[in-house]
């Protein structure tokens, strides 16, 4: 006796009743500043030294005795008629290093590349890519040439630049900019949207205007060529949208930096057409 198995049916993922699309604003792509300036203030805090004010004409002298201390000091010795800065509970007693900073100039570095990367790829488009291996190659050096030390000599040899930051100024920066990065991204974005359903497109394209209905007959769904470093590597997969309503009276609408365009585009095209084919079967 032999039996035969059926084949089980198969089953389709059901479809969303409506897809959001959410445009979120440039400073969606400032999380490597914050990132970045978070680490650099743990790397400064864990590596740094404390930081002295001292007045222009300080020398710094190795192995002297000072007295009250037993051995050699190294010593900091202010210019005649110069006092150290006094501290701000007692003005007879001289400020005290507090803040800790970096000793070399790489963290500064690193973290002034990022901010002034981010500042240009989030303003100037930079499409193809040859914009994106450039701005790879950039980021690859500015590395390598930390790991093998090299930013102090270069810096030194140029005798213009000197990017010191203390560990509490990168902690105040980054702190502000996450604030803001996570307020605008987790309020304010989203009142910026596209919201398609069957039969129906609500919008709104900025945060004090009210919504607006279309009707999705005759509407044009297209993906705006790729920024590489923008889109995929600050981005993780965002792209900017352009929509074109039908009708006599038709409307190109732009919703730049939506997140995971790709897959949001490909249900809005599988809801579209799904109206379609309802359309034609009545």
């Amino acid at each position: 006796m032999s039996s035969t198995t059926q084949p089980a049916p198969l089953t389709m993922e059901p479809q969303p009743e409506q897809v959001v699309v959410i445009s979120h604003s440039p400073l969606f792509y400032w999380w490597p500043v914050w990132a970045v300036g978070f680490l650099m203030a743990g790397l400064t805090y864990w590596y740094g030294l404390q930081v002295a004010f001292v007045p222009p004409g300080t020398l710094a002298e190795r192995g002297k005795q000072v007295e009250g201390f037993d051995g050699p000091r190294d010593v900091l010795v202010a210019p005649a008629g110069q006092p150290l800065p006094a501290a701000a509970t007692d003005p007879e007693d001289p400020k005290q290093p507090r803040l800790r900073m970096a000793a070399s100039n790489d963290l500064g570095i690193i973290w002034a590349l990022v901010l002034c990367l981010v500042i240009v790829v989030t303003n100037i488009p930079l499409r193809g890519m040859w914009s994106f291996m450039a701005i790879m190659a950039v980021i690859f050096a500015a590395i390598l040439l930390s790991v093998l030390r090299l930013w102090d000599p270069i810096l030194r040899a140029i005798r213009v630049i000197d990017i010191h930051i203390t560990g509490v100024s990168y902690l105040s920066i980054s702190l502000f900019l996450f604030v803001v990065w996570l307020v605008t991204v987790l309020v304010f974005d989203r009142m910026v949207y596209m919201i398609f359903s069957r039969g129906q497109l609500r919008m709104r394209i900025a945060v004090s205007q009210g919504e607006t209905v279309f009707d999705t007959r005759g509407i044009v769904v297209e993906r705006h060529r790729d920024d590489l470093f923008r889109h995929w590597l600050l981005g993780f997969g965002s792209g900017d949208l352009t929509v074109r309503t039908g009708g006599a009276n038709s409307q190109q609408l732009e919703l730049p930096n939506v997140l995971g365009i790709g897959r949001k585009l490909a249900l809005i095209h599988t809801m579209l057409q799904e109206r379609e084919v309802v359309r034609g079967s009545r």
